[in-house]
């Protein structure tokens, strides 16, 4: 299949990867503009880009996707279908040109969780399942006709990083397999069903990252491994756009606060009694006692340091009586 890949981040440029590997011809990339990072603001590509670029694969990067010499451009390659992945919304003009339609993948069961944020939104609400489906694109956001579709199970541990991973490797076996059935003209569609039950996967906002300690420790404990990047003792996720990290302050006995990242918390029930007193040995634990429940914090990310055990932090920060959660 000759295909135009859409897309921009680590999740699309292995989906793409997976593609070449399955001997399908990427005629082009389109990703967003290089972005200035850095304290000196340097012009950085993304990493799909440079892959592209190393595979000779020519790479569009279109401020406007309705620009004419862009769309005549695009429609030059003669694509058999385009593929869309962790990519902005296509205009009409666009995902009308492929004479086999253009597909997306997303990351959860449509019509569940539609939206810019479905890995982190089925955390933070406690959900037991997700999954992966292909569509094809039409003018409503995530509203096209299914494909195919994975659901994944999902336990009350994992975090966005790990659950960012998973539906990784998924995600390529099904976009695969739904680029070989659009090639065979085997696949059936499945219309999607609006109902009252659903929920959608609204883009992270600022503030919904710092941790509102009025809300329960399991509320609490949802919102800080859907947002964390942690994927396991020695590596966490560096895409910051998917893991932001809960945070909070934290007041020393001398009224200086400090801005604290959790990567990594375990929930235990407790009989303490004392709403959000700090319970800690100074040397290998340390719980938050929300109510009926402890909020254990076992890896965190302090401010101007880098992510740490509770052991290593406690190493260097002596908690007290007079210590605040803020």
């Amino acid at each position: 299949m000759k295909i135009i890949f859409f897309g921009t981040p680590l999740f699309a440029l292995e989906s793409m990867k997976s593609l070449i590997k399955d001997k399908h011809e990427i005629l082009a990339l389109i990703t967003a503009p290089d972005t200035k990072k850095g304290r000196g603001r340097k012009i950085v590509a993304n990493a799909i880009k440079n892959y592209a670029i190393d595979n000779s694969i020519p790479v569009l990067q279109p401020k406007n996707l309705k620009d004419k010499e862009f769309i005549t451009h695009v429609k030059s390659f003669n694509a058999d279908v385009f593929v869309v992945v962790a990519f902005r919304m296509l205009p009409e003009i666009i995902w009308k040109i492929p004479p086999k339609g253009t597909i997306n993948l997303h990351t959860s069961l449509l019509p569940n969780y539609r939206g810019a944020a479905p890995i982190n939104r089925v955390l933070i609400n406690g959900e037991e399942s997700t999954g992966v489906s292909t569509f094809f694109i039409n003018e409503k956001i995530d509203s096209g006709e299914i494909i195919l579709q994975k659901e994944i199970k999902i336990n009350k541990e994992i975090t966005a990083g790990q659950l960012h991973n998973i539906l990784l490797e998924e995600g390529k076996i099904i976009l695969n397999h739904t680029i070989e059935k659009i090639k065979d003209n085997s696949y059936k569609t499945k219309k999607q069903s609006y109902n009252k039950t659903m929920q959608e996967a609204p883009k992270l906002s600022k503030e919904l990252l710092k941790i509102d300690w009025n809300k329960n420790a399991t509320q609490i404990h949802n919102l800080i491994r859907g947002l964390s990047p942690y994927l396991n003792q020695e590596k966490n996720l560096k895409d910051v756009s998917i893991c932001p990290s809960a945070w909070f302050f934290l007041e020393d006995d001398r009224g200086k606060k400090r801005r604290i990242k959790l990567h990594l918390t375990e929930l235990e029930k407790t009989k303490e009694k004392n709403h959000l007193s700090i319970k800690t040995d100074n040397i290998s634990f340390m719980k938050i006692i929300i109510k009926d429940k402890s909020l254990s914090i076992l890896r965190l990310h302090p401010e101007g340091k880098s992510p740490m055990s509770i052991k290593e932090f406690l190493q260097g920060n002596k908690i007290n009586d007079n210590y605040k959660l803020l």
